[in-house]
Protein backbone atom coordinates (compact mmCIF):
# COMPACT_ATOMS: atom_id res chain seq x y z
CA UNK A 1 0.00 0.00 0.00
CA UNK A 2 0.89 3.54 -0.55
CA UNK A 3 2.25 5.58 2.39
CA UNK A 4 3.00 9.26 2.59
CA UNK A 5 4.86 11.23 5.26
CA UNK A 6 1.86 13.01 7.42
CA UNK A 7 3.27 16.61 6.94
CA UNK A 8 6.39 17.24 4.19
CA UNK A 9 7.46 19.64 6.13
CA UNK A 10 9.01 16.78 9.04
CA UNK A 11 11.62 15.97 5.83
CA UNK A 12 13.48 18.89 7.24
CA UNK A 13 15.49 17.86 10.20
CA UNK A 14 16.73 20.54 12.03
CA UNK A 15 19.70 18.28 12.68
CA UNK A 16 19.94 17.01 9.87
CA UNK A 17 23.60 14.95 9.97
CA UNK A 18 24.23 15.04 6.06
CA UNK A 19 22.48 18.13 4.18
CA UNK A 20 22.44 17.74 0.53
CA UNK A 21 22.74 20.78 -1.41
CA UNK A 22 21.35 18.44 -4.39
CA UNK A 23 22.52 15.81 -7.40
CA UNK A 24 26.39 17.55 -8.41
CA UNK A 25 26.90 14.75 -11.32
CA UNK A 26 26.02 11.27 -12.51
CA UNK A 27 28.95 9.21 -14.24
CA UNK A 28 28.73 6.71 -16.45
CA UNK A 29 31.27 4.06 -17.18
CA UNK A 30 30.56 3.31 -20.54
CA UNK A 31 32.11 1.47 -23.56
CA UNK A 32 32.90 4.52 -25.83
CA UNK A 33 32.55 7.62 -24.34
CA UNK A 34 33.44 9.56 -27.37
CA UNK A 35 30.53 8.78 -29.14
CA UNK A 36 28.49 8.63 -26.11
CA UNK A 37 28.81 12.18 -25.44
CA UNK A 38 27.71 12.62 -28.95
CA UNK A 39 24.68 10.92 -28.40
CA UNK A 40 23.71 12.74 -25.58
CA UNK A 41 24.23 16.37 -27.52
CA UNK A 42 22.71 14.73 -29.96
CA UNK A 43 19.31 13.07 -28.49
CA UNK A 44 19.20 15.29 -25.34
CA UNK A 45 20.28 18.54 -26.23
CA UNK A 46 23.28 18.36 -23.52
CA UNK A 47 26.36 20.87 -23.84
CA UNK A 48 30.16 20.36 -23.77
CA UNK A 49 31.73 21.33 -20.55
CA UNK A 50 34.99 19.68 -19.58
CA UNK A 51 37.35 16.92 -20.69
CA UNK A 52 39.71 14.48 -19.13
CA UNK A 53 42.59 12.03 -20.58
CA UNK A 54 45.65 11.92 -21.97
CA UNK A 55 46.58 15.20 -22.71
CA UNK A 56 45.26 16.50 -19.01
CA UNK A 57 47.58 14.27 -17.40
CA UNK A 58 45.27 11.47 -16.81
CA UNK A 59 46.88 8.45 -18.12
CA UNK A 60 44.03 5.62 -18.13
CA UNK A 61 40.69 6.89 -19.06
CA UNK A 62 39.28 9.41 -20.89
CA UNK A 63 36.10 11.50 -19.41
CA UNK A 64 33.49 13.78 -20.99
CA UNK A 65 31.32 16.18 -19.01
CA UNK A 66 27.81 17.39 -20.34
CA UNK A 67 25.52 19.75 -18.57
CA UNK A 68 21.66 21.20 -19.53
CA UNK A 69 20.58 23.34 -17.16
CA UNK A 70 21.53 21.80 -13.85
CA UNK A 71 21.96 18.38 -14.96
CA UNK A 72 25.92 17.40 -14.89
CA UNK A 73 26.64 13.74 -16.63
CA UNK A 74 30.08 12.79 -16.46
CA UNK A 75 31.04 9.75 -19.57
CA UNK A 76 34.26 7.74 -18.90
CA UNK A 77 35.78 4.83 -20.52
CA UNK A 78 38.99 3.11 -20.09
CA UNK A 79 42.01 3.41 -22.10
CA UNK A 80 43.29 -0.30 -21.30
CA UNK A 81 42.16 -3.15 -19.92
CA UNK A 82 41.91 -4.85 -16.60
CA UNK A 83 41.22 -1.68 -14.68
CA UNK A 84 38.51 -0.99 -12.24
CA UNK A 85 36.41 0.70 -15.36
CA UNK A 86 36.71 -1.84 -17.97
CA UNK A 87 35.93 -5.16 -15.33
CA UNK A 88 32.61 -2.58 -14.58
CA UNK A 89 31.88 -2.33 -17.86
CA UNK A 90 32.15 -6.20 -19.20
CA UNK A 91 30.25 -7.30 -16.05
CA UNK A 92 27.43 -4.42 -16.52
CA UNK A 93 27.72 -2.97 -19.87
CA UNK A 94 27.14 0.90 -20.22
CA UNK A 95 25.71 1.93 -16.70
CA UNK A 96 25.90 4.52 -13.71
CA UNK A 97 29.14 4.31 -11.48
CA UNK A 98 28.59 7.26 -9.19
CA UNK A 99 25.83 9.20 -8.25
CA UNK A 100 27.50 12.40 -6.54
CA UNK A 101 26.16 14.94 -3.81
CA UNK A 102 26.78 18.00 -3.73
CA UNK A 103 27.72 19.13 0.21
CA UNK A 104 28.85 21.80 1.78
CA UNK A 105 31.63 19.90 3.77
CA UNK A 106 32.85 16.68 2.17
CA UNK A 107 34.85 15.44 5.60
CA UNK A 108 31.96 15.87 7.56
CA UNK A 109 29.76 13.87 5.17
CA UNK A 110 32.45 10.88 4.87
CA UNK A 111 32.59 10.82 8.97
CA UNK A 112 29.57 11.14 10.06
CA UNK A 113 28.23 8.32 7.45
CA UNK A 114 31.18 6.09 7.60
CA UNK A 115 31.02 6.04 11.54
CA UNK A 116 27.59 5.16 11.23
CA UNK A 117 28.48 1.97 8.79
CA UNK A 118 29.27 3.08 5.65
CA UNK A 119 32.21 1.41 3.69
CA UNK A 120 34.59 3.68 2.63
CA UNK A 121 35.17 4.42 -1.28
CA UNK A 122 37.25 7.36 -1.28
CA UNK A 123 38.68 8.97 1.77
CA UNK A 124 38.13 12.39 1.87
CA UNK A 125 40.75 13.86 -1.07
CA UNK A 126 41.83 17.58 -1.63
CA UNK A 127 42.15 18.31 -5.72
CA UNK A 128 43.90 21.50 -7.00
CA UNK A 129 44.20 23.63 -10.10
CA UNK A 130 44.42 27.15 -10.99
CA UNK A 131 40.57 27.42 -10.77
CA UNK A 132 40.75 27.18 -6.97
CA UNK A 133 40.23 23.33 -4.95
CA UNK A 134 37.67 21.08 -4.56
CA UNK A 135 37.18 17.87 -2.05
CA UNK A 136 35.96 14.76 -2.61
CA UNK A 137 34.80 11.71 -0.39
CA UNK A 138 32.52 8.73 -1.01
CA UNK A 139 30.89 5.85 0.28
CA UNK A 140 29.66 2.19 -1.51
CA UNK A 141 26.01 1.35 -2.02
CA UNK A 142 24.50 -1.24 -3.50
CA UNK A 143 26.16 -3.01 -6.40
CA UNK A 144 29.15 -1.65 -7.65
CA UNK A 145 27.71 2.09 -7.25
CA UNK A 146 29.14 4.54 -4.84
CA UNK A 147 28.25 7.94 -3.55
CA UNK A 148 31.06 11.00 -3.83
CA UNK A 149 30.57 13.86 -1.34
CA UNK A 150 31.28 17.03 -3.78
CA UNK A 151 32.68 20.34 -1.89
CA UNK A 152 33.11 22.75 -4.23
CA UNK A 153 32.58 26.14 -2.82
CA UNK A 154 36.30 27.60 -3.67
CA UNK A 155 35.96 26.02 -6.78
CA UNK A 156 35.41 28.12 -10.18
CA UNK A 157 36.61 25.80 -12.94
CA UNK A 158 34.53 24.32 -15.76
CA UNK A 159 34.18 20.33 -13.70
CA UNK A 160 37.13 19.54 -11.08
CA UNK A 161 40.75 20.03 -10.95
CA UNK A 162 42.24 17.31 -13.94
CA UNK A 163 39.78 18.60 -16.22
CA UNK A 164 40.20 20.85 -19.23
CA UNK A 165 37.48 23.36 -20.64
CA UNK A 166 36.03 21.16 -24.03
CA UNK A 167 34.65 23.24 -26.43
CA UNK A 168 32.97 21.83 -30.33
CA UNK A 169 31.20 23.80 -32.59
CA UNK A 170 28.26 21.46 -32.28
CA UNK A 171 26.17 22.37 -29.22
CA UNK A 172 22.53 21.43 -30.25
CA UNK A 173 20.10 23.36 -28.25
CA UNK A 174 18.80 21.76 -25.12
CA UNK A 175 15.62 19.73 -24.88
CA UNK A 176 14.38 21.74 -21.51
CA UNK A 177 15.60 19.34 -19.33
CA UNK A 178 15.89 20.74 -16.06
CA UNK A 179 17.56 18.65 -13.09
CA UNK A 180 17.41 15.34 -11.57
CA UNK A 181 14.23 14.57 -10.13
CA UNK A 182 15.15 10.96 -8.68
CA UNK A 183 17.43 8.03 -9.25
CA UNK A 184 16.55 4.55 -9.37
CA UNK A 185 18.25 1.72 -7.46
CA UNK A 186 17.12 -1.87 -8.35
CA UNK A 187 18.28 -4.49 -5.56
CA UNK A 188 18.15 -8.40 -5.18
CA UNK A 189 15.33 -10.55 -3.57
CA UNK A 190 14.70 -9.13 0.41
CA UNK A 191 17.13 -6.85 -0.12
CA UNK A 192 15.07 -3.40 -0.52
CA UNK A 193 14.65 -3.36 3.50
CA UNK A 194 18.61 -3.54 3.79
CA UNK A 195 19.20 -0.82 2.16
CA UNK A 196 16.28 1.60 2.97
CA UNK A 197 17.54 0.85 6.36
CA UNK A 198 20.74 1.77 5.44
CA UNK A 199 19.89 5.37 4.01
CA UNK A 200 17.75 5.84 6.79
CA UNK A 201 20.52 4.63 9.65
CA UNK A 202 23.87 5.66 7.52
CA UNK A 203 22.63 9.10 5.68
CA UNK A 204 19.43 10.31 7.21
CA UNK A 205 17.18 9.81 5.38
CA UNK A 206 13.53 9.34 5.38
CA UNK A 207 10.90 6.59 3.87
CA UNK A 208 8.81 9.15 2.16
CA UNK A 209 6.54 6.72 0.30
CA UNK A 210 6.25 2.95 -0.01
CA UNK A 211 4.45 0.76 -2.78
CA UNK A 212 4.05 -3.08 -2.49
CA UNK A 213 3.78 -5.87 -4.77
CA UNK A 214 -0.63 -5.22 -4.59
CA UNK A 215 0.41 -1.68 -6.33
CA UNK A 216 2.77 -2.50 -8.10
CA UNK A 217 1.95 -5.63 -10.46
CA UNK A 218 0.11 -6.56 -13.67
CA UNK A 219 -1.10 -10.31 -14.15
CA UNK A 220 2.22 -11.70 -14.78
CA UNK A 221 5.13 -9.83 -12.54
CA UNK A 222 5.22 -7.72 -9.68
CA UNK A 223 7.55 -5.59 -7.68
CA UNK A 224 7.87 -3.57 -4.74
CA UNK A 225 9.57 -0.18 -4.12
CA UNK A 226 10.29 2.29 -0.97
CA UNK A 227 10.75 6.19 -2.03
CA UNK A 228 13.78 7.35 0.09
CA UNK A 229 14.56 10.96 0.43
CA UNK A 230 17.06 13.72 2.17
CA UNK A 231 16.23 15.77 4.86
CA UNK A 232 15.48 18.92 2.62
CA UNK A 233 13.48 16.57 -0.20
CA UNK A 234 16.22 17.92 -2.37
CA UNK A 235 17.72 14.13 -3.43
CA UNK A 236 15.49 11.30 -3.50
CA UNK A 237 16.48 7.40 -4.16
CA UNK A 238 13.71 5.04 -4.77
CA UNK A 239 14.75 1.30 -4.23
CA UNK A 240 13.25 -1.24 -5.73
CA UNK A 241 13.04 -5.21 -5.16
CA UNK A 242 11.60 -8.04 -7.17
CA UNK A 243 8.50 -9.84 -5.98
CA UNK A 244 6.62 -13.25 -6.62
CA UNK A 245 4.89 -13.11 -10.12
CA UNK A 246 3.87 -15.98 -12.36
CA UNK A 247 6.47 -14.72 -14.87
CA UNK A 248 10.24 -12.64 -14.51
CA UNK A 249 9.63 -9.14 -13.63
CA UNK A 250 11.47 -6.45 -15.02
CA UNK A 251 13.60 -6.26 -11.87
CA UNK A 252 14.68 -9.40 -12.18
CA UNK A 253 15.79 -8.88 -15.98
CA UNK A 254 17.39 -6.18 -15.12
CA UNK A 255 19.56 -7.42 -12.42
CA UNK A 256 20.26 -10.66 -14.83
CA UNK A 257 21.32 -8.63 -17.50
CA UNK A 258 23.10 -5.75 -15.34
CA UNK A 259 24.96 -8.63 -13.26
CA UNK A 260 23.44 -7.51 -10.15
CA UNK A 261 22.27 -4.24 -8.04
CA UNK A 262 22.35 -1.22 -9.91
CA UNK A 263 21.04 2.25 -11.10
CA UNK A 264 17.45 1.40 -12.98
CA UNK A 265 16.65 4.80 -14.13
CA UNK A 266 17.22 8.73 -13.36
CA UNK A 267 13.87 10.85 -13.44
CA UNK A 268 15.07 14.01 -14.95
CA UNK A 269 12.93 17.19 -14.68
CA UNK A 270 11.36 19.75 -17.26
CA UNK A 271 8.85 22.79 -17.38
CA UNK A 272 7.21 21.59 -20.45
CA UNK A 273 6.86 17.44 -21.49
CA UNK A 274 4.66 18.24 -23.83
CA UNK A 275 7.67 20.30 -26.11
CA UNK A 276 10.51 18.52 -24.14
CA UNK A 277 9.36 15.02 -25.47
CA UNK A 278 8.18 16.12 -28.65
CA UNK A 279 11.70 17.21 -29.41
CA UNK A 280 13.11 14.17 -27.74
CA UNK A 281 11.15 11.84 -30.63
CA UNK A 282 12.24 14.13 -33.08
CA UNK A 283 15.93 13.80 -32.16
CA UNK A 284 15.52 9.87 -32.10
CA UNK A 285 14.59 8.83 -28.60
CA UNK A 286 12.54 5.96 -28.04
CA UNK A 287 9.79 5.49 -25.63
CA UNK A 288 7.64 3.30 -24.17
CA UNK A 289 3.84 3.60 -25.07
CA UNK A 290 0.49 2.60 -23.77
CA UNK A 291 -2.86 1.22 -25.70
CA UNK A 292 -4.78 4.33 -26.88
CA UNK A 293 -7.68 3.20 -23.94
CA UNK A 294 -5.48 4.74 -21.58
CA UNK A 295 -6.24 7.94 -22.67
CA UNK A 296 -10.13 7.17 -23.17
CA UNK A 297 -11.25 7.78 -19.13
CA UNK A 298 -8.38 9.96 -18.49
CA UNK A 299 -9.99 13.08 -17.24
CA UNK A 300 -12.12 10.51 -15.32
CA UNK A 301 -9.56 9.54 -13.51
CA UNK A 302 -7.36 12.32 -12.97
CA UNK A 303 -9.82 15.25 -13.31
CA UNK A 304 -8.99 18.33 -14.94
CA UNK A 305 -5.48 19.44 -15.94
CA UNK A 306 -4.00 22.16 -18.03
CA UNK A 307 -3.32 19.75 -21.18
CA UNK A 308 -5.19 18.98 -24.03
CA UNK A 309 -5.71 15.21 -23.94
CA UNK A 310 -4.41 14.85 -27.99
CA UNK A 311 -1.06 15.74 -27.71
CA UNK A 312 -0.33 13.46 -24.51
CA UNK A 313 -1.85 10.71 -26.28
CA UNK A 314 0.15 11.23 -29.44
CA UNK A 315 3.33 11.81 -27.65
CA UNK A 316 2.53 8.76 -25.18
CA UNK A 317 2.73 10.73 -21.49
CA UNK A 318 0.79 9.72 -19.26
CA UNK A 319 -0.75 11.38 -16.15
CA UNK A 320 -1.23 11.05 -12.07
CA UNK A 321 -2.67 12.65 -9.68
CA UNK A 322 -2.41 12.73 -5.56
CA UNK A 323 -3.62 15.06 -2.81
CA UNK A 324 -1.13 18.03 -3.68
CA UNK A 325 -1.54 18.15 -7.90
CA UNK A 326 -0.94 15.90 -10.75
CA UNK A 327 2.27 14.99 -12.86
CA UNK A 328 2.86 14.13 -15.85
CA UNK A 329 5.20 11.59 -17.03
CA UNK A 330 7.22 9.21 -19.57
CA UNK A 331 9.97 6.58 -20.02
CA UNK A 332 12.38 5.69 -22.75
CA UNK A 333 13.23 2.43 -23.84
CA UNK A 334 16.79 1.29 -22.79
CA UNK A 335 19.66 3.33 -23.91
CA UNK A 336 21.54 0.85 -24.68
CA UNK A 337 21.78 -2.99 -26.35
CA UNK A 338 21.34 -4.70 -22.23
CA UNK A 339 17.90 -3.82 -21.58
CA UNK A 340 19.14 -2.17 -18.32
CA UNK A 341 19.23 1.84 -17.66
CA UNK A 342 16.50 4.16 -19.21
CA UNK A 343 15.37 8.05 -18.62
CA UNK A 344 12.03 9.51 -17.03
CA UNK A 345 11.01 12.85 -18.10
CA UNK A 346 8.42 14.26 -15.26
CA UNK A 347 6.80 17.17 -15.26
CA UNK A 348 5.15 18.15 -11.41
CA UNK A 349 2.11 20.30 -11.40
CA UNK A 350 2.13 20.11 -7.64
CA UNK A 351 1.87 16.51 -7.55
CA UNK A 352 5.00 15.34 -4.76
CA UNK A 353 4.03 11.36 -5.91
CA UNK A 354 5.30 8.88 -8.29
CA UNK A 355 2.91 7.63 -10.57
CA UNK A 356 1.22 5.30 -8.56
CA UNK A 357 -1.86 5.46 -10.68
CA UNK A 358 0.45 4.79 -13.95
CA UNK A 359 2.12 1.59 -12.53
CA UNK A 360 -0.13 -0.71 -14.21
CA UNK A 361 -0.16 0.77 -17.75
CA UNK A 362 3.45 1.41 -17.68
CA UNK A 363 4.54 -2.14 -16.73
CA UNK A 364 2.53 -4.11 -18.80
CA UNK A 365 4.01 -1.86 -21.78
CA UNK A 366 7.64 -2.86 -20.04
CA UNK A 367 6.20 -6.54 -20.32
CA UNK A 368 5.55 -6.37 -24.32
CA UNK A 369 9.24 -5.26 -24.48
CA UNK A 370 10.15 -8.08 -22.49
CA UNK A 371 8.31 -10.17 -24.51
CA UNK A 372 9.80 -9.47 -27.57
CA UNK A 373 13.03 -9.87 -25.98
CA UNK A 374 12.18 -12.90 -25.15
CA UNK A 375 13.06 -12.48 -21.20
CA UNK A 376 9.18 -12.25 -19.68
Amino acid sequence: METAVSNAATLQDQHDFLPLNGTDYIEFYVGNAKQAAHYYKTAFGFQSVAYAGPETGVKDRVSYVLIQNKIRFVLTTPLFPGNEISRHIDKHGDGVRVLALWVDDARAAFEETVKRGAEPFMQPTLEKDEHGEVVRSGIRIYGDTVHLFVERKKYNGPFLPGFKEWKTTYNPANTGLQYVDHCVGNVGWNEMNTWVGFYERVMGFRNLISFDDKDISTEYTALMSKVMSNGNGRVKFPINEPAEGKKKSQIEEYLDFYGGPGVQHVAIATNDIIETVGELQKRGVEFLTVPASYYTTLKERVGEIDEDIRPLQELGILVDRDDEGYLLQIFTKPIQDRPTIFFEIIQRKGAKSFGKGNFKALFESIEREQALRGNL
